[in-house]
């Protein structure tokens, strides 16, 4: 992900002290992040999920993507340095090639947790108590309907991204 760093260049790089908010939870920014330097913790309600350390990690994108708020909080675990992009959808329309890596980086997590509930499938095979649901969570995935839009409104996908 550092090649994505390329293309931030020239965007608005903040400082984050150790222990400050970059998004929070539930909130709607529009903005993407791209950690520079520095380690940042993301945090799913009271629990930190995941420790982000590598330069040119992508943060705030599924609430671009999605046009939701934000999934998670992200802090900074220690002074880093992030790119920060105001207007996220505009700068994915215009830079084809990030919108490419994000989407690999995107199917590489969804390959890693798919993976991993099959295999939680099948240590748990038969034991029909409350992990047996791990074949319905998989099959929800498999069939989820795609976001209904019309032509003209603002969720309608750019075919570029």
């Amino acid at each position: 992900m550092r090649d994505i760093l390329e293309y931030c260049i020239g965007g608005t790089r903040r400082s984050v002290a150790a222990g400050a908010e970059v998004l929070h939870e539930g909130a709607r920014t529009g903005h993407l992040y791209v950690l520079i330097e520095g380690r940042l913790e993301v945090i799913k309600g009271d629990t930190i999920v995941a420790t982000i350390a590598e330069p040119g990690a992508v943060l705030g994108e599924m609430s671009v993507l999605l046009d939701t708020p934000h999934t998670a909080t992200v802090r900074a675990a220690q002074d880093s340095a992030i790119y920060e992009i105001d207007d996220a959808a505009s700068f994915l329309r215009q830079q084809p090639v990030v919108s490419l890596m994000i989407a690999r980086m995107l199917a590489q997590r969804l390959n890693v947790a798919n993976t991993y509930l099959a295999d939680l499938k099948r240590q748990y095979a038969g034991h029909g108590n409350h992990l047996a649901m791990v074949g319905d969570v998989l099959q929800s995935m498999i069939n989820l309907p795609p976001t209904q839009v019309s032509p003209g409104s603002d969720r309608q996908s750019d075919p570029r991204i």
